[in-house]
């Protein structure tokens, strides 16, 4: 009978991947104690390296940007109120 599948959270593939990269335990003893396919873990491997640039991206960036529409909004109502109703007026007409 096979045995259910164990799924590893972010933070436990993390952790087995240190051991190999920092600690140099051999790929091989972690997968035989794991009971990890080595080609399971190459993977991960790949997948740590190929989205490691998300680790030093700026988290505040969507709210920049936000902000960023907010003042230009109000930079636009703040120049046509001072612009003035004689000049909505004359705009209409053309």
């Amino acid at each position: 009978m096979r045995k259910p599948r164990k799924n590893d959270t972010p933070v436990e593939k993390v952790a087995i991947l240190r051991r190999h990269l920092l600690d140099h335990v051999p790929i091989s003893d972690l997968c035989d104690v794991l009971q990890l396919s080595p080609t399971q873990f190459y993977l991960w491997q790949k997948q740590f390296f190929e989205n490691g640039p998300a680790a030093f991206e700026r988290k505040n960036a969507a709210p920049e940007t936000h902000q960023i529409r907010t003042i230009a909004a109000l930079r636009d109502k703040l120049q046509r109120k001072n612009e003035g109703p004689e000049h909505r007026a004359h705009e209409r007409e053309e």
